[in-house]
């Protein structure tokens, strides 16, 4: 059975392509016609130059080679939907002065327009065989064709693998910014300027030549008169071209702040220089030589403790009683003495207290007495140890 449906080179197609692979010019493909072949289906001759009933023609959207079929070239054009009216049963693409190079015819299609109620955007592609697609190139402009869904998607899908492969170079590259200086030590060429730091700014701020020709004019100014002039300073130092080696030296030899004196060659006259009397290099403690501090110094509320060991205590009684026993504010450690008494307040001749020297009422924790009298105050005194 015969190809009802086929397209094919017209004559002056199959020219220009010959005289294409000669003289090594490809053969510039633009545009894509569509006709309804006078209402009824043509049948497609190399002689034509033009379509039969040509209904519209507008530039490619796109020409390629068939992936599938290298020796295949496809053209497609895309209609919109504002367009239509008419039915679709031939096909021709023209190269760029005009002429007819291809013919076909295809299934009888219509494309509706949208006044008529219908509209769709259709996508024609014409498949043209040759020997050489070297020889055929596709010339388009891109402000007036349409492009279809998967034309899109293509071209994102190529330029995301381009972006991608392009920044993995980049991010993988040891400088990918060579026409930066970089942050960490970069080294300036030309005449770099900085803004200059207020005065007195003593940051990690850069300084810039304003800002030392300020500090230097500042420093020169707040000298005194003998000494703001070069001249003067040199004069001041001895005009010793090794000034620093010479404070250097001098520097090595002083103490070490350290060593807290342990660098003191002879430390006995050191000590004899500053005027220090025997006392001032005695240690502080409880034994022979030593002075004792504030801790040997026990007190309480009624007792005192000398760094010797005497315990002083003391109080003030108040009563009626004609007898009673008084408790030391602490026990004495090892003995107690001898309590002194010693009447107070607005006691009378009459009134009278004794301490009852007995030792089973005098102990190292109390003491009684007796008294005459109606009433009695005094104040008592012991030393013990």
């Amino acid at each position: 059975m015969s190809a009802k449906f086929y397209t094919l080179l017209t004559d002056i197609g199959a020219a220009k392509l010959a005289s294409a692979a000669a003289l090594g010019v490809p053969l510039k493909i633009t545009q894509m016609a569509v006709g309804d072949g006078g209402g009824v289906l043509p049948t497609p001759s190399a002689q034509q130059t033009a379509l039969v009933a040509e209904k519209r023609r507008a530039s490619l959207n796109m020409l390629y080679i068939d992936p599938q079929n290298s020796s295949q070239i496809i053209a497609e054009q895309v209609i919109p939907e504002t367009e239509g009216g008419w039915w679709i049963r031939e096909v021709g693409l023209f190269d760029e002065t005009g002429a007819l190079i291809a013919v076909g015819n295809c299934p009888e299609s219509y494309k509706p327009q949208l006044a008529e109620g219908s509209g769709r955007t259709q996508t024609v592609r014409m498949v043209l065989i040759t020997s050489s697609t070297d020889n055929i190139t596709l010339k388009i402009d891109p402000a007036v064709v349409l492009a279809t869904r998967k034309y899109v998607d293509d071209k994102v899908l190529e330029l995301k693998v381009y972006v991608d492969d392009l920044m993995a170079k980049h991010v993988a590259a040891n400088d990918p910014h060579t026409q930066y200086a970089p942050k960490a030590s970069p080294t300036f060429t030309g005449t770099p300027k900085a803004p200059t730091a207020a005065a007195g700014n003593n940051s990690t701020q850069l300084a810039n030549t304003a800002f030392v020709q300020a500090a230097i004019a500042a420093l020169v100014a707040s000298s005194p008169a003998a000494l703001d002039t070069l001249n003067e300073l040199a004069e001041a130092l001895g005009n010793d071209p090794n000034f620093a080696t010479t404070m250097t030296n001098a520097l090595a030899g002083k103490m070490d702040k350290a060593a807290n004196g342990k660098d003191i060659a002879d430390v006995s006259e050191f000590l004899k220089n500053l005027g220090l009397g025997e006392i001032a290099k005695r240690d502080v403690g409880t034994g022979a030589n030593q002075i004792p501090d504030m801790s040997s110094f026990g007190a309480g509320s009624g007792w005192c403790q000398l760094p010797n060991g005497k315990l002083l205590q003391w109080g003030v009684y108040t009563g009626t009683a004609a007898s009673a026993t008084i408790n030391f504010p602490i026990p004495f450690p090892t003995t107690q003495g001898r309590v002194i008494l010693s009447l107070s307040g607005t006691a009378t001749n009459t009134d009278t207290a004794y301490i009852i020297q007995d030792d089973n009422l005098l102990s190292r924790t109390s003491f009684s007495f007796r008294r005459t009298g109606s009433q009695v105050r005094f104040n008592w005194f012991c030393i013990g140890e």
